[in-house]
């Protein structure tokens, strides 16, 4: 997942820059906000959780995943004994519980949106965006670049919800939409989510190691500003299976198991068509607005910048040429100056009157993307992106996991108020995984201090605060802000 980060040594010199790599701290630290939250615990004791959605059509249900494998449901408030669906035996391996930087396991799910429609080709249907091994005698759709050695591959797999119990789905359902090769455990991307015209994206990594450089990555400018490889993008298709969809004016995809919309950006002999956008390292967690349905990614960081971007069809967000909106060497991984706006043609980070949304590695080493929040229990939280950082403390054990918010509109970046917590801190070393969004458009925070075969895994609410503790907490993010300016 996006939390396992590629930590390289970089030198002084940059002899791609006509200045020297300059010295930290890159961006003014994100300070404390006026907005105060508490995290109700909804579920204890899970494995590595990373992400949720409700189904359409269905409030009373949210679909869990816990990076091990397991599809949880938590039904009117309550987590169920019995998961969903059960992948373990199909994501591990590759992915290996034990380690906390592996980044493989179930990342992603997501539902059609005809899902409740009887109607609807897609009625009953999901898709499930997770790691597995390549059987012998077959090959991913997407091979890894250079013919280097796959040690694995990330897919899309199509299912149907059970026919008699709606928090279940058919294990027996099962059809793999499109698969990726990948040489290097890191870098996969996450999330798979419908847009509002109906299409699936997906955000897929560079390919892995550092640098975007490495056995699987092409030459010269590496993978993710290679058009010809699908790897350091956003990607766009219909899932539903072709048979559904005679009538349409969509080509059939190279495995046939898809359809590619016609009007994607890329169409030139030698580009992979399902391409939306390009220049992205890792997007590990991406969401659309549920109210102007803006795409929303957060693309994380090497070892200096990470950064939320507005993902629009055609645009390239220049890595491995910038890291956020510096310059990036690849030869040494080192950024240099900062360079908004230049070069020509590559998209920055959000930007607005009050900064940029991005932030250096003084605040946290790899940015967990969210959603932006909806709903109606925080009413002065509405319409901003709410986000984390996986820890601000690296090493020698991830630890310390933070909570934000942001203005689109102006580029303001603040930490959340968490009254509940000694110092408004996450207690017990706990790291941020990821978020949920339920069907009211109230949302989650996962966090864990544990591996994929642990059970330091927390499902939070993220609810208003009762309002004495909130004005207790207000005056403290006040303190903490004049005792930093001062």
């Amino acid at each position: 997942m996006s939390f396992a980060k590629t930590f390289i040594t970089a030198s002084v010199g940059l002899s791609a820059f006509s200045s020297a790599a300059l010295a930290g701290p890159f961006l003014p630290s994100i300070t404390k906000g006026t907005v105060a939250v508490n995290l109700q615990v909804v579920a204890s004791g899970l494995s590595a959780p990373d992400y949720a959605v409700s189904a359409p059509g269905d409030p009373s249900r949210l679909f869990v995943l816990e990076q091990n494998g397991l599809v949880r449901v938590v039904q009117n408030g309550a987590l169920l004994s019995t998961p969903a669906l059960d992948l373990r035996s199909r994501v591990t391996p590759p992915l290996v519980t034990s380690n906390a930087s592996d980044e493989r396991g179930l990342l992603g799910i997501a539902f059609h949106p005809g899902f409740n429609d009887p109607n609807s080709v897609g009625y009953r249907t999901l898709y499930t965006y997770n790691s597995e091994a390549i059987p012998v005698g077959t090959s991913p759709t997407f091979a890894a670049p250079n013919n280097a050695t796959q040690t694995y591959k990330n897919v899309i797999n199509e299912w149907k919800i059970d026919a008699t119990n709606p928090s279940q789905i058919d294990p027996t359902s099962r059809r793999e939409v499109v698969s990726f090769g990948k040489n290097a455990s890191n870098h996969n991307g996450g999330t798979i989510a419908f847009g509002p015209d109906g299409y699936m994206y997906l955000g897929t990594g560079d390919g892995g190691n550092a640098n975007d450089s490495g056995a699987s990555h092409i030459e010269p400018g590496g993978n993710a500003q290679n058009l010809s490889t699908p790897l350091g993008k956003m990607l766009r298709i219909d899932p539903t299976n072709p048979s559904l969809t005679s009538t349409s004016s969509n080509p059939l995809s190279t495995n046939s198991q898809y359809r590619v919309p016609a009007d994607n950006p890329f169409q030139a002999a030698g580009q992979v068509h399902e391409i939306y956008a390009y220049g992205l390292r890792n997007p590990y967690r991406f969401s659309f607005d549920t109210a102007d349905g803006k795409l929303i990614a957060a693309d994380v960081g090497q070892n200096t910048i990470e950064e939320i971007d507005l993902i629009t069809k055609g645009a390239n967000y220049g890595w491995a040429q910038k890291e956020g909106d510096f310059l990036f060497n690849r030869s040494t991984g080192a950024v240099g100056i900062r360079s908004p706006g230049s070069p020509a043609g590559l998209v920055d980070p959000i930007s607005g009157s009050a900064g940029s949304l991005e932030y250096d590695h003084s605040d946290g080493i790899s940015i967990t993307g969210g959603f932006v929040y909806r709903g109606s229990l925080i009413p002065e939280l509405y319409g901003k992106y709410v986000f984390g950082d996986l820890a601000l403390q690296g090493s020698p054990v991830r630890a310390n996991g933070r909570l934000f918010y942001a203005d689109l509109a102006t580029g303001q970046l603040n930490e959340f108020l968490l009254p509940q917590f000694a110092a408004g801190i996450l207690p017990n070393g706990l790291t941020v995984h990821g978020f949920g969004q339920d069907a009211s458009g109230e949302l989650y925070a996962f966090a864990t201090n544990t591996t994929a075969d642990g059970t330091g895994g927390i499902m939070y609410r993220i609810t208003a605060v009762p309002e004495p503790t909130a004005m207790i907490g207000l005056l403290l993010g006040s303190l903490c802000l004049c005792r930093k300016r001062s």
